[in-house]
């Protein structure tokens, strides 16, 4: 980093402070500080649900992942078409319902019990695997980019968790979702423009995209798109390389759960102006997401293929195999030009403070109105803003705390680790959800102990593997529960949430035809059909159909473009 670098990330950062300084002036209420006075239009709402998804741990990961497994994770970058859920399906219930957050939803649709268990479990997850993974991932790069700047690569890591999480937690706090929803418009511009050039500037020392071809032909089994059922000498259910049935049953299961029904994501369409913007804010959004698998996934592989050739030099691991982490940070050093290593570098910082700001709005949002006000009720405005405040703090104290657990937790291979977990967190709220909107008779009593049961199971495999991991166990009973494909066990997981919501409602009394108007599709009456129709017009289908030719292509090319 040259004095010209750290001048482009120091305009930047006076931009943010711009934004949050303006945004503070606007905040009179809940709706202003938790969902941005409810006045962004489709063009915010849908950069800031791609710079919200896409954090530090999306392009370290991502480019790690390309240059270790190819195209595998590419599967999970084309939830395009999921974010076409949320605009069509489910955007027009959560929007006409005038909730704040999802497990508010879930109260709407069955009861209390369903909305305390999806607040905590939410607040758990965010806190020990988005926070606590999206803070280690950046810290990540500050070590490989400022390795002697601070005396040391490890003082380089600590130093860029600690500032980071506290700069990113204190203007979440000031400048509430406003501030991070318009200062992810930026961020979408810069980590765009950033991975754009490491693209170029890889491709171009490569000797262009023919060079990366031929050299991933060279390692068809590693580089595909699908993968082989089975492995040689590995048991079908024991394969842990992606194979294709568990990324058809896993992949879907996930993106709905993340897309259509989690808070971090879905806040940002409730804060939209309308309907309208809403959803033209996830089309938009579903049109961003697209690129991630050219700006972050290819260019790990072309880092793959310079290593290959020696123009750069990526660190290894103890195994002998390069540290996939490394991977984007080392061609940041090595590749970019002056100046423009400071752009990519305050991308970098974008893409890990728009993220880690938005999981600590969508916590104190959770903590506030599905926790506090419901045991502290009839409070004002301005206490409620304070006390989401409050819990940004605490977040925020959380996160930091978590860091060097983290940090001894992940040996490398962040992305896929993230994956995993969420594979056993999302089949019972995605269970839920789904049934819940198209089937008036699930009850509340089907939802509550289908997601309890989803969640042990879950966590128990979860916990399983890490016993098995600690102890070095390598046969018996735990060791092949821990080795079963997590793919095939989020399917798994599917079907035992489905069981239980489905048997237990048919089990117990049906839900008044009073409680599911209007928040089922079978409840809908004439004038909200009318509604929801006269909120859309050819310019969303045409949007639509636009992402989802982006999607088709994406997956024709990649699926034959090493035959």
């Amino acid at each position: 980093m040259q004095f010209l670098d750290w001048v482009v990330v120091g305009v930047y950062f006076m931009g943010l402070v711009g934004i949050v300084h303006w945004s503070s002036k606007h905040i009179t209420s809940t709706s202003d500080y938790f969902l941005a006075g409810r006045h962004a239009s489709w063009f915010v709402i849908g950069a800031s649900l791609f710079a919200s998804n896409i954090g530090s741990e999306h392009i370290v990961g991502l480019a790690g992942n390309g240059a270790s497994s190819g195209m595998a994770m590419a599967h999970w970058e084309l939830h395009a078409w999921v974010m076409l859920l949320l605009a069509w399906v489910f955007v027009p219930f959560y929007y006409r319902s005038g909730v704040f957050t999802m497990p508010e939803f879930l109260e709407r649709r069955f009861d209390s019990r369903c909305r305390w268990v999806l607040s905590i479990v939410s607040l758990l997850a965010y806190v020990f695997t988005k926070v606590s993974v999206t803070v280690y991932a950046g810290a990540l790069v500050f070590m490989s980019l400022l390795p002697d700047t601070f005396g040391s690569p490890e003082n380089a890591f600590w130093v860029g968790a600690i500032v980071t999480v506290i700069m990113t937690g204190i203007y979440t706090v000031f400048g509430g979702l406003r501030a991070v929803l318009y200062t992810e418009v930026a961020q979408t511009v810069v980590l765009l423009l950033g991975s754009f050039f490491i693209t170029w500037f890889g491709l171009k020392e490569l000797g262009g995209w023919g060079e990366l071809q031929a050299a991933a032909s060279a390692s068809k089994a590693d580089f595909a798109l699908w993968r082989p059922l089975v492995q040689e000498g590995v048991p079908w259910w024991k394969n842990g390389d992606f194979p294709w049935l568990g990324i058809l049953i896993a992949s879907p299961v996930i993106g709905i759960w993340y897309w259509c029904t989690d808070q971090y994501i879905v806040q940002r369409t409730l804060a939209s102006k309308n309907l309208t913007d809403a959803r033209r804010g996830a089309i938009f959004g579903g049109f961003l997401k697209v690129w991630p698998v050219m700006i972050f996934l290819i260019p790990g592989m072309i880092g793959w293929a310079l290593h290959q050739k020696g123009i750069i030099s990526i660190p290894l691991r103890s195994e002998g195999t390069i540290d996939g982490d490394q991977v984007f940070a080392t061609m940041v050093t090595g590749l970019l030009p002056l100046g423009l290593r400071g752009l990519v570098v305050a991308g970098l910082m974008s893409a890990l403070m728009s993220s880690l700001a938005s999981l600590f709005n969508s916590c104190a949002t959770l903590f506030t109105i599905d926790i506090y006000e419901k045991l502290k009720p009839g409070k004002t405005d301005k206490h409620y803003v304070y006390v989401g405040r409050l819990a940004t703090v605490a977040v925020v104290v959380a996160g930091l705390v978590w860091i060097p657990i983290m940090k001894a937790m992940a040996g490398g291979g962040i992305y896929k680790y993230l994956q995993g977990v969420q594979g056993y967190l999302a089949p019972p709220i995605t269970a839920v959800f789904l049934l819940g909107l198209f089937w008036r008779r699930v009850n509340a009593t089907g939802a509550f102990w289908g997601m309890i049961i989803g969640f042990v199971l879950g966590m128990g495999k979860l916990t399983i593997e890490a016993v098995v991991t600690a102890r070095g166990i390598e046969e018996g009973t735990l060791a092949n529960i821990a080795d079963f494909n997590f793919l095939y066990y989020s399917g798994v997981l599917m079907l035992i949430s489905v069981f239980v919501v489905v048997a237990l409602s048919l089990l117990t009394a049906a839900p008044s035809k009073e409680q599911t108007n209007g928040i089922t599709w079978g409840g809908l009456s004439s004038e909200d059909r009318k509604a929801i129709r006269n909120s859309w017009d050819a310019r969303d289908f045409i949007g639509s159909v636009v992402v989802l030719g982006m999607v088709l292509g994406v997956y024709l090319y990649f699926s034959f473009w090493l035959d």
